[in-house]
């Protein structure tokens, strides 16, 4: 791997994992349960970007199928939760 490409990895996971933490953060501290949902859902995102730098770096393209799981749960997980809101939060 180019040193380069290696450094700016290594850099973008760091900025990504940083906002990750602040999501998470924002996730348990929020106010309300629709600011914990965007957050949580903000929070699958950079897991998902996450998993890719580090499949770049590793030169594994295996942990793809594994971010794509991850973006796919979140995408359905915040699906749900807005037709549990669209009912008034009733069941």
């Amino acid at each position: 791997m180019n040193s380069l490409l290696g450094t700016f990895l290594i850099i973008a996971t760091g900025f990504v994992g940083l906002a990750f933490l602040l999501a998470l953060f924002c996730a348990v501290r929020g106010p309300r349960l629709a600011e914990r949902v965007v957050a949580l859902d903000l929070g699958s995102v950079l897991l998902t970007a996450l998993i890719v730098l580090l499949a770049l770096y590793h030169d594994q393209l295996v942990y793809l199928d594994v971010a794509l799981v991850v973006g796919l749960v979140g995408f359905v997980a915040t699906v749900a939760y807005a037709r549990y809101a669209e009912k008034g939060g009733r069941p």
